[in-house]
């Protein structure tokens, strides 16, 4: 992903993204049952938006709060979840 903005818009934007990308998923520590559950990807997946352009795809397993994916636009949930959930 940083790579693709860092082509398109520059070394300063691709960073800052990431940066708020990364901000979005510690942010998740304290309020992990954001989102929308969808057990159709998987037992527990969540996904919560990030910035109209981005999914975070996570799953609380206990006290931990597990980032699975960050897809970036329309990509697929299914296709890049596998059988497990992860």
């Amino acid at each position: 992903m940083y790579n693709y903005i860092e082509k398109e818009s520059g070394a300063a934007c691709a960073g800052g993204y990431i940066d708020r990308i990364e901000a979005a998923c510690m942010a998740l520590s304290t309020f992990p049952e954001r989102g929308v559950v969808r057990d159709a990807i998987g037992p527990g997946i969540g996904v919560v938006g990030f910035e109209r352009r981005a999914s975070i795809l996570s799953r609380v397993d206990g006290k931990q709060v597990l980032i699975l994916r960050v897809l970036y636009g329309g990509q697929d949930y299914p296709h890049h979840v596998d059988e497990t959930g992860s």
